[in-house]
């Protein structure tokens, strides 16, 4: 099973760690963050979506005309752009920039903020099934040959039909985020990847065998697999955890000026939820994953790390691919920085670790 190694392209510096000092949108720092991983060897980037946040669409445009191999995976919520119109948005964007789009289907699971984009549907699980009716709509806006109609509750379509495709056959390549049950049940019948958060090794096994059944219910394989995580790297072991003490006194203490807090409401979404509940289980779980800032943060995003040389976070990387993952998603908290360090070592280290460990499987099973 290959891997894929997937950075995170921020539409300026600033992390849980740095406040932003320049402007929202900052085009320079943009460039270079994209040049940045596109020389580290990453294999694409992620483009987030956030209700008060730059265009997605938009922001991986421009990274796709500075770079040329570097593949973009567009952050989108389904429900507040029409699935024919997105569809043929991402082809178009495909077709121009030879196969490099792929899609990231977030559908989010905090009500207040989806208000204010305008959204009307509160209940998280009927925006999974609205999700779900999206999906099947941009599916076939990429593969029919003829006039389709499409008679949902969410959504309905009458001769629908795109005259653009996009380069990759089959459709844009997808993936779908998300812990919920609703969102495994979108994820069997649409992702190509499904997006985990750098979770133990025993909650992805348990999300992967969930996905995986819910793949079989409609005749599909299991997707892939991704696991997002934020590698804390040193020379040494002791300098690894030293470093990651130092990053969790530092968020700490901007916590006001970045916004990176636990919600005073406590909400959490799923998938926060299950890191918030790793962290209830000790600050170190398994080998060397790391929860201080997804407890310190109320677990927003993908806040568990990874902490250790690049060996050692490599032989984690290994494990986590005989569990089944495929994609890592990585970025560190000094974003631009530690993108060009992942790259001095990480990422050849893991392709090497796990090619050899594939190499031997093979001898043995011979």
């Amino acid at each position: 099973m290959s891997i894929e190694f997937i950075g995170f392209i921020t539409n300026n510096n600033s992390s849980e760690t740095v406040v932003r000092a320049g402007p929202v949108l900052d085009p320079l720092y943009i460039e270079t963050v994209a040049k940045a991983h596109e020389l580290a060897g990453f294999d694409r980037a992620l483009l987030a979506f956030h209700s008060t946040a730059p265009d997605a669409l938009q922001v991986a445009q421009h990274v796709l005309q500075i770079t040329r191999s570097l593949k973009v995976m567009i952050a989108q919520r389904p429900g507040f752009t029409a699935p024919t119109l997105l569809a043929r948005q991402l082809a178009t964007l495909d077709q121009f920039h030879g196969g490099r789009v792929s899609l990231h289907v977030i559908t989010g699971g905090n009500a207040t903020e989806l208000r204010q984009d305008g959204n009307t549907v509160d209940d998280k699980e009927e925006r999974y099934a609205r999700t779900g009716e999206f999906l099947d709509i941009v599916r076939l806006e990429w593969t029919s040959e003829k006039p389709f109609d499409y008679n949902g509750r969410y959504y309905k379509v009458e001769k629908g039909f795109s005259l653009i495709k996009p380069q990759q056959k089959g459709g844009i390549y997808t993936f779908v985020g998300g812990a919920s049950d609703g969102a495994i049940e979108v994820a069997g019948k649409h992702a190509d990847t499904f997006a985990l958060w750098g979770e133990s090794y025993a909650q992805v096994r348990e999300q992967i065998a969930k996905v995986t059944g819910a793949a079989a219910k409609h005749g599909r394989p299991a997707p892939r697999f991704s696991l997002s995580v934020r590698p804390i790297l040193a020379d040494t072991e002791e300098g690894a955890w030293a470093k990651a003490q130092a990053i969790l006194e530092r968020a700490a203490a901007v916590q006001d000026q970045t916004g990176y807090r636990r919600p005073a409401d406590g909400h959490a979404t799923a998938g926060a939820r299950r890191l918030l509940a790793l962290a209830d289980q000790g600050t170190r779980i398994d080998k060397r994953l790391w929860t201080e800032i997804a407890k310190l943060t109320g677990a927003n995003s993908n806040t568990t790390a990874l902490v250790g040389t690049p060996e050692q976070v490599a032989e984690v990387f290994g494990d986590y691919h005989d569990l089944g993952i495929s994609h890592f998603l990585i970025r560190g908290f000094d974003p631009l920085i530690d993108a060009i360090d992942y790259g001095r070592a990480l990422i050849p280290l893991t392709r090497k670790l796990i090619a050899e460990r594939q190499t031997a499987k093979g001898v043995a099973a011979e």
